[in-house]
């Protein structure tokens, strides 16, 4: 038996995450949307842990969040530096022209 408060936050942790898949599946188009899909897809991750710990009584999954939060970070500067890269040299951020980036 699931307690009301976990899965309250169970459901909002899994309708966040269709939103991401749903994001990353209709949008081939635009890097900048799939970078934000993702991030939302590790924001559902990231409460389905502090969830989880709460409820166990374990700080771990909580631990666990901010080494996710700090990749999630990196991931985000990185790829939008790359973005801002590509523009400045194709004038275009679609993910078709990307892939002519093939040697």
């Amino acid at each position: 038996m699931i307690p009301p408060l976990l899965g309250q936050w169970l459901i909002l942790a899994a309708l966040l995450f269709s939103i991401g898949v749903v994001g990353i599946f209709l949008n081939r188009k635009n890097v900048i949307i799939l970078l934000m899909a993702i991030e939302i897809l590790l924001l559902a991750v990231n409460i389905n842990f502090v969830a989880f710990s709460r409820y166990l009584g374990n700080l771990d999954g909580q631990i666990f969040v901010f080494f996710v939060l700090t990749v999630a970070a990196a991931e985000a500067a990185i790829g939008l530096a790359i973005l801002v890269v590509f523009f400045r040299n194709r004038r275009s951020i679609n993910v078709e022209d990307i892939d002519e980036l093939r040697g």
